[in-house]
């Protein structure tokens, strides 16, 4: 066991344990009497007062009556203790005085719906919170279509007739008292002025007084009444046949209003009568023309030289709604060609500077089949062709130095100038680079 111990008496080594340390009693007094560990199970359990008393076991106690409640453990709650005997200890049962609730060997948690006792009549009530300690904060709302909410008292109910729409299309709706006791006092009111209380009024709309037809139309309404509208006729005065709902009758027709004719030619139509169709034309900007249709208008766009010079230009469309597709060709180079636009024939390959510095490029082939033709020439005459040229010049030549000196010059490269070296004839250990030496 975990609380064993060894005693040692003279030479001898006894093990003890009391068996009390493992609580074996419970809430009972214990006393273990003999602790060696070869005396187990001798430990007597013992109830309040010291009896009865039990060896190895917890004892069976009988000491009258306790009654938990004495203790007041509720609170302001109502206790009960319904076994009072003393082994038998937090039994006891809360039960709340409001509201509803009970707890064993504790304070109950009260619950109260105050709406059960309908403190809202005829309203809607809602308790957001039953805590039995929240009390009068209840909700009394209206019953619907009345609005209106009120807490611990009964709601003011209001009643806006005008949200039910009791008036017909168009008509004014008002509600001089929204109370939900003064009920059928609203009034409808045309856009005339035409009014009516608690229903809807009889209005009169003559929609051919704004004179919708215009001139060379007559109008006419078959019903005035304000929820008729849009059926009034127009009918051309030159021909009674023709007539039109909720519009203009179409008297006269403008047949290029439809854009009959194609892109880039222009409509004119002669006469507007409704009994003369087909009679429009489209009129080419070339001048070509038709009636009752689009034209065939040819547009050769070669026509105005768009290709530059030794260049060759084809159309191979010459409608007028198929432009832009002319075709420039180098008369040089048949495969050099270019659609709405110069071909470019020529490439000098001189411009992309091809030649070292101080040469001079000539390109005497300027074809773009005919490449690295290119020359680079010195200032000297040295030259090359298809790239740049290796250029000597000896700055000796020229005598820079003077009498009495002598000139050399270490590299002849055309881009390593001003390298030479000026000696004196008299003295080799005066020198001067790129001028005469002192």
């Amino acid at each position: 066991m975990n609380d064993m111990a060894t005693v040692s008496i003279g030479k001898a080594s006894v093990c003890v344990i009391d068996e009390c340390s493992l609580s074996p009693c419970g809430s009972q007094a214990c006393l273990d009497p003999d602790t060696r560990a070869s005396k187990t199970s001798d430990y007597v359990c013992s109830c309040p007062g010291g009896m009865p008393s039990k060896v190895g076991g917890i004892a069976t106690c009988s000491m009258g009556s306790v009654d938990e409640c004495t203790t007041s453990p509720c609170g302001l709650q109502q206790c009960s203790d319904p076994d009072q005997q003393a082994t038998s200890t937090g039994d006891f049962i809360c039960s709340c005085q409001t509201g509803t609730g009970t707890a064993t060997g504790m304070a109950a948690t009260c619950v109260l719906d105050e709406c059960l006792s309908s403190p809202c009549g005829s309203q809607v009530c809602t308790d957001t919170n039953t805590d039995a300690a929240a009390l009068s904060d209840f909700i009394c709302s209206c019953q619907a279509p009345s609005t209106g909410t009120a807490t611990g008292t009964l709601a003011v109910c209001m009643l806006d007739e005008c949200l039910a729409s009791p008036c017909k299309a168009a008509q004014t709706c008002a509600d001089p008292d929204t109370s939900s006791s003064m009920l059928h006092d609203f009034t409808c009111t045309c856009n005339n002025g035409v009014k009516a209380t608690g229903g809807s009024a009889t209005c009169e709309l003559d929609e051919c007084a704004a004179d919708p037809c215009g001139a060379g139309q007559r109008c006419y309404d078959p019903d005035k009444m304000y929820t008729q509208q849009h059926d009034y006729v127009c009918t051309c005065i030159s021909d009674a046949t023709r007539t039109q709902i909720d519009a203009p009758a179409l008297c006269s027709v403008d047949e290029c209003a439809s854009s009959p004719c194609a892109a880039g030619q222009s409509c004119v139509d002669p006469d507007h009568g409704t009994n003369m169709l087909k009679d429009y034309t489209c009129t080419c900007v070339n001048g070509v023309k038709a009636t009752g249709g689009s034209a065939t208008c040819e547009l050769d766009e070669c026509a105005v030289s768009p290709c530059a010079m030794g260049q060759t230009c084809s159309d191979p469309n010459t409608s007028y709604i198929a432009q832009h597709d002319f075709k420039c060709t180098c008369d040089s180079d048949l495969t050099a060609f270019q659609i709405a636009g110069p071909a470019q024939c020529i490439y000098d390959e001189c411009s992309n500077s091809v030649c070292g510095t101080g040469q001079v490029c000539l390109d005497l082939n300027v074809s773009k089949h005919s490449l690295k033709d290119f020359t680079c020439t010195c200032a000297n005459g040295v030259k090359a062709t298809g790239g740049a040229a290796t250029c000597e010049i000896d700055e000796c030549t020229s005598i820079p130095c003077g009498a009495g000196q002598t000139c050399y010059d270490p590299d002849t490269r055309y881009n390593m100038q001003h390298d030479y070296t000026c000696t004196c004839d008299s003295d080799s250990s005066i020198t001067q680079v790129d001028g005469p030496a002192t």
